[in-house]
């Protein structure tokens, strides 16, 4: 991507870091990385337009997206990985990021994405997946601006179909949806649209997609194959529209397609099932498997599989340097790193938000060890190494003249920039690859397994970091977390819901659970008890509830009224249905707007 970059070692104390300005930084270099048409805004200035006429040849706009890396090669499957963690980082800790002031730069690196997706979506069953050939453009070193190689796009068809691809990408697109749903409504449609046409395109014309666009093999070769992704798009699908025909395809063919079968140390652009087991678990947790919930639970004791080994308690343990880092391959590790570190960090949320713990062969684990793992993780990145220096960034204030060696591409046949030439431009905010297995870390210009950055080493890291900079506040995940004592609140009147009349057949009681206080903000938990007291089952019940200003548990939205959840269709006589909802205000209205008795 531009050869001409930084280093990114220098020393750093070891006595605490600044979680907000690493985050800050991390958002920043996709800038650096971005194709295409560059923004007004785009504060990465040595960043110019490039491939202006991607797509021009087969007759489609392929403008725009981001480089991998270090080339200038558009691979369709790590860039959507990419969106999918950005996307996933904002949902979970987007609060944590607005509060810092850079949740709009974070929604901004995700449109840049999807902007490119659904121009790489021309039709229901066609998708652009690679723009460029890595072999031609690694043998020759040219910044994107200038670049003379072959920009031939490549695509999956029916006839050469490619799941993975189209999967991952599907979910990318539902996953962002979720991030624009309530500031860009329609274009959350417009993703959703797109996820929906490229699920069913996954699912109906199987294959991998590198044995249709054969270039990639050598670059991002699909090892896993396919199932992972179409399990992990159904998961995303369904996170964001709730419909039952997604949550029922992760339960159909949960064993079929290896997700309760694979227990797995890895977790990345090719192999997804950490990510898939992780977000099942989380519905699981969620009350919202219903007649998958047996099914459901092999998912979560494979998510918990990964987790126990990323700490050293499992019964098979992720490798670590002496220094403490995760330890997979030499070429780029650190990718590893960061996407291990990003689920055990949202796993421990979503543990501590149910009040579980997690369960591994050493026994029974605190969700705050999974936390204090992935801070080692992030740490290390940041100087407390044995080596003491970062591996990522550069400081904008520091002199460019103190940096000896410069960002390689992703081969050492490439020698138009001499070796020992100075960096005339600076990355800020890259992961590169990371040290070896005993913490060594050669910064050269020709050690492309070490020093290279790559835009999926970043993005799992948003979310981390936007969790560690905000501490311990009020986390949503399931339900609230309180991680400390928090500052008791006074507690608003609760008065009873009555029904219409006392002969009415449905009762409604509300009642306030707990109630914590973040940022000077009080919120409350309110559990609502609707109970069938006719000697009848109750059917096709719609309720109305006004004045609520958070989010609900419980129940199915259905126009401007709630129904029952998808796990239920009726409520038996004498029997009663709980839900919940999280605000900051005194209980909201609820009320009955239609029922049947049969």
């Amino acid at each position: 991507m531009a050869p001409l970059l930084l280093l990114l070692c220098f020393p750093l104390a070891l006595a605490g870091h600044d979680y907000g300005q690493a985050l800050s930084k991390s958002i920043l270099f996709f800038e650096a990385q971005r194709s295409g048409f560059l923004p007004n805004n785009q504060r990465v200035t040595w960043r110019a337009n490039s491939g202006l006429y991607d797509g021009k040849a087969s007759g489609v706009d392929l403008v725009g997206g981001y480089y991998d890396a270090g080339d200038n090669v558009k691979f369709g499957l790590p860039m959507a990985f990419t969106v999918t963690m950005m996307s996933w980082s904002i949902i979970e800790y987007g609060k944590q990021m607005a509060a810092s002031g850079e949740l709009g730069h974070a929604m901004e690196a995700v449109k840049w994405g999807t902007d490119y997706f659904i121009k790489a979506h021309p039709e229901p069953y066609v998708l652009y997946g690679e723009v460029g050939d890595g072999n031609t453009d690694h043998y020759c070193w040219q910044r994107p601006e200038d670049m003379t190689t072959d920009r031939r796009a490549y695509k999956i068809s029916p006839s050469n179909p490619g799941s993975d691809l189209a999967g991952e990408t599907a979910a990318a697109m539902a996953a962002a949806s979720i991030v624009f749903r309530r500031s860009n409504p329609a274009y959350a449609s417009e993703l959703l649209r797109h996820a929906h046409q490229l699920f069913d395109f996954a699912d109906k014309y199987r294959g991998k997609y590198d044995s249709s666009i054969t270039v990639a093999q050598k670059y991002y070769r699909s090892i896993s194959g396919y199932n992972d992704e179409l399990l992990w798009a159904a998961a995303w699908l369904f996170q964001a529209t709730n419909n039952q025909y997604y949550l029922n395809y992760l339960g159909n063919n949960g064993d079929s397609m290896g997700g309760t079968g694979w227990g797995m140390t890895e977790f990345g652009w090719d192999v997804k099932y950490p990510g898939v087991q992780t977000l099942v678990a989380k519905l699981l947790m969620q009350g919202k498997a219903g007649r998958n919930t047996a099914v459901f639970e092999k998912y979560q004791q494979k998510a918990e599989y990964f987790m126990c080994s990323c700490i050293g308690k499992g019964s098979r343990n992720a490798q670590k340097t002496p220094g403490g880092l995760i330890f997979r391959q030499r070429w780029n590790n650190m990718q590893f790193v960061t996407s291990a570190s990003f689920l055990a960090t949202v796993y421990s949320d979503y543990l501590t938000s149910a009040g579980k713990t997690l369960n591994c062969a050493a026994g029974n684990v605190a969700p705050s060890e999974l936390l204090s793992f992935a801070k080692s993780q992030v740490d290390y990145i940041l100087g407390d190494n044995p080596r003491a220096t970062a591996t990522w960034w550069a400081m904008e204030t520091t002199s460019l003249n103190k940096f000896t060696t410069g960002l390689p591409q992703l081969f050492p046949t490439r020698r138009t920039l001499p070796l020992k030439a100075s960096d005339p431009n600076l990355l800020t905010g890259a992961i590169v690859g990371g040290p070896d297995a005993y913490d060594n870390f050669a910064d050269q210009r020709d050690n492309y397994e070490q020093t290279e950055p790559a835009t999926y080493n970043n993005a799992p890291l948003l979310g981390i970091l936007a969790r560690l900079n905000a501490g311990h506040g009020g986390y949503s995940q399931l339900l609230p977390v309180v991680t400390t004592q928090p500052k008791v609140a006074p507690l608003p009147k609760i008065t009873p819901v009555a029904p219409a009349s006392s002969s009415s057949p449905i009762a409604i009681q509300q009642k306030l659970t707990t109630s914590w206080v973040s940022k000077g903000v009080t919120y409350y938990r309110y559990s609502t008890v609707v109970t069938n007291k006719s000697a009848k089952t109750l059917t096709n019940l719609k309720l109305s509830v006004s004045k609520l200003y958070g989010p609900i548990w419980g129940l199915t939205k259905a126009g401007d009224s709630y129904v029952f959840p998808s796990w239920i269709n009726s409520l038996p006589a004498g029997k009663s249905l709980e839900f919940v909802y999280i605000h900051s205000a005194s209980p909201a209205d609820v009320a009955v707007s239609s029922y049947s008795l049969a």
